[in-house]
């Protein structure tokens, strides 16, 4: 059991990026296996902009400084 950890640890550490699209194609192909395709891509594309939206809290920022990003100069003017 602690060689399969260790291996797993070694696999994250040096091939990152390798790692997490392996993991994230197994989780994509098993939700289009299960919930169909539709779903299953709604489902993923609901989970990265959860992950996107998260991200902004992380770095402590407010939905108001997202909102500036992502709508044209004045419009969260005429909102308020």
């Amino acid at each position: 059991m602690k060689s399969v950890r260790k291996w797993m640890e070694t696999c994250f550490t040096t091939h990152k990026g390798r790692s997490i699209g392996v993991v994230g194609g197994l989780i994509l192909g098993i939700l289009i296996l299960s919930l169909g395709f539709w779903r299953g891509i709604f489902l993923v594309l609901c989970a990265a902009i959860g992950y996107w939206l998260g991200s902004f809290r992380d770095k402590e920022e407010s939905f108001l400084s997202i909102l500036d990003k992502i709508l044209p100069d004045g419009i969260r003017n005429k909102m308020q």
